[in-house]
């Protein structure tokens, strides 16, 4: 769309445009949503290609805001740092912030680093550390990558977008679509308040069950973070096992 001379021009992205309200010609629909389709399923062929080989990885979340030198830009690069050792991959949305510090803490410990870039209307370049990069249109595509491929979730202060991958996380937990996956909240003081709303006012109001407040787990280290992860990839290990022995 262009404005007036002078004035900025207006970026859509891909996601604004699926979820614009169509045209009612037929033309119009079969000309555009049916190809979008085709376009979503690509991005689904590309993503599922590219991490093929990947298991066991751990998504970590967190404000793009954040800069080296932040408590919490370190406390992200050595957390990574931790779990590479461990032989996680480790997978980001790709861009500044928590996320750079992630996939670098990731190199630093030999591990694979993967980033999954997302369109925006300003564009958001792929940190410097990253191995392996796909780039997505929809955000919805490369939510479905951040969990696939992951057993655990790591979430770093940050803001909407953190809080929308935390929660969808916590919903898919409740829910019961993934097992034993852990979901760390990093930084007591930060989700403090949030925790307290949950418990008190959520929970306490019966929106929730109180048992879904040990679905994740409130740490201030690095250590206690892999901890919690290594022993859920021990727990899928050992029922993998029983799996594949018929055990009852």
């Amino acid at each position: 769309m262009n404005r007036a001379s002078g004035a900025q021009k207006t970026i859509v992205t891909e996601d604004e445009r699926l979820l614009s309200q169509p045209a009612r010609e037929r033309r119009a629909f079969t000309h555009t949503d049916s190809w979008r389709v085709l376009r979503i399923m690509g991005e689904f062929v590309e993503g599922f290609d590219t991490l093929a080989d990947v298991s066991q990885a751990v998504t970590i979340f967190g404000s793009a805001r954040s800069a080296p030198g932040d408590p919490y830009y370190e406390k992200a690069l050595e957390t990574a740092r931790l779990l590479a050792l461990e032989g996680f991959p480790i997978i980001t949305g790709g861009g500044p912030g928590i996320m750079e510090a992630a996939n670098r803490g990731c190199q630093e410990g030999n591990g694979l680093s993967i980033g999954c870039n997302i369109e925006l209307p300003f564009e958001q370049a792929v940190n410097a550390y990253v191995e392996r990069v796909i780039n997505f249109r929809y955000f919805f595509v490369r939510k479905t990558m951040f969990v696939k491929y992951a057993l655990a979730f790591v979430a770093f202060p940050g803001g909407y977008g953190t809080l929308d991958e935390l929660f969808e996380a916590l919903t898919l937990i409740q829910t019961g679509k993934v097992h034993h996956f852990p979901l760390v909240l990093f930084g007591s003081e930060y989700w403090g308040g949030l925790v307290a709303w949950l418990r008190d006012r959520v929970a306490g109001e019966g929106k929730i069950a109180t048992a879904d407040l040990d679905l994740f787990r409130v740490t201030d280290s690095p250590r206690e973070a892999v901890a919690t992860i290594r022993t859920a990839r021990d727990q899928r290990g050992r029922e993998s096992a029983a799996t594949e022995r018929g055990d009852r």
